[in-house]
């Protein structure tokens, strides 16, 4: 399997990684089961998709609980990603930078875990209240303390917070302007798919020029671009699609083209390859900086996911898919 680094940390993961939240946050709960989501853990990390990434925040607390199931067995075959910043309020969240909790924060992430050791610590998101640079500061002693090997930050929120007439990733890029400047940036994690290639623009080029790694968040669409997704089907309630605008009848019909030119191509590849491989592989066809973090709570997921590694898209096959139709949302 080709093998990846995450900027200055220095350390491989697989070129898949696997995003953890859907096991026990955001998605169906009555979908969710930890038995089951632990042998989807295992088999990751049988299958080399050595990235684990979750935050203390999803659950909240259960999802590091559940890898630290995983890890407390196998802690040396992966490559652990978890976050801090954010806090899980009544029907809302909320940011909390003071240096005092991200200490505390890390050191609970660490029992959850059940590891000595974060491999990559992400701000989830900044605190308004506090100076970005101090919130670093704070992730910056903890990798002194031998607690975190590398720091990262969060993009994935950018999207509410555009601005007419500004790239979408602008404010961002500011921000890590400023944190770089405390302590070196090793990942960004935000949102990069076929139906949301923005990262593309501004910020894929800023993490390459520094040696920065990007997660690249929700690369099969939050499920839509895996072509198993239903118009009209609808959501439990307690579903993060169920309110997203991309995700109402009336939007997933309009994007069925983008699901069907990823299925054009799968079928080109074999018939046993799917659209979610091929929009996993568009992903990392990105740039060797590029480590798609799909969320999977079922070994099969996992395994289809890790396939994604060994497809190799061909120049017609990029062609092709960079001429997919723009996605569509309720606000267009």
């Amino acid at each position: 399997m080709e093998r990846r680094t995450i900027g200055a940390a220095a350390l491989a993961v697989g070129a898949v990684g696997l995003g953890c939240m859907p096991m026990s946050w955001a998605y169906s709960a009555s979908r969710q089961r930890g038995a089951e989501s632990l042998r989807a853990v295992h088999r990751a990390l049988d299958l080399g998709s050595t990235l684990l990434d979750t935050a203390d925040m999803y659950g909240p607390f259960t999802n590091e609980l559940l890898v630290g199931r995983a890890l407390k067995e196998r802690r040396s075959e992966a490559f652990v990603s978890t976050k801090v910043g954010l806090l899980v309020g009544d029907q809302h969240l909320v940011a909390n930078g003071r240096p005092g909790y991200v200490r505390r924060a890390c050191d609970a992430s660490l029992r959850r875990l059940q590891t000595d050791v974060i491999d990559l610590y992400q701000l989830h998101r900044a605190d308004p209240e506090v100076p970005v640079e101090e919130t670093w500061g704070a992730m910056a002693e903890l990798v002194r303390a031998g607690k975190v090997r590398a720091l990262g930050l969060c993009a994935v929120g950018a999207r509410g917070r555009r601005r007419s007439g500004a790239r979408l990733y602008d404010g961002t890029i500011r921000q890590l302007e400023r944190v770089q400047q405390v302590f070196p940036v090793s990942a960004v994690q935000a949102e990069l798919s076929v139906w949301s290639p923005e990262a593309l623009e501004s910020l894929l080029p800023w993490c390459e020029a520094r040696g920065v790694g990007l997660l690249a968040a929700m690369p099969l669409g939050n499920g839509f671009l895996t072509g198993t997704l239903v118009p009209g089907e609808g959501f439990e309630p307690d579903d993060v699609r169920a309110r997203h605008p991309r995700f109402t009848a009336e939007m997933m019909a309009a994007n069925q083209p983008i699901v069907a030119g990823l299925r054009r191509t799968a079928e080109r590849h074999g018939e046993h390859v799917t659209p979610a491989q091929v929009a996993l592989a568009w992903v990392l066809a990105q740039g060797r900086h590029v480590i798609p973090v799909p969320g999977a709570k079922r070994e099969h997921w996992v395994r289809e996911n890790a396939g994604a590694a060994a497809l190799r898209l061909t120049p017609q096959d990029l062609a092709e898919l960079g001429r997919l139709p723009a996605a569509r949302r309720s606000w267009d």
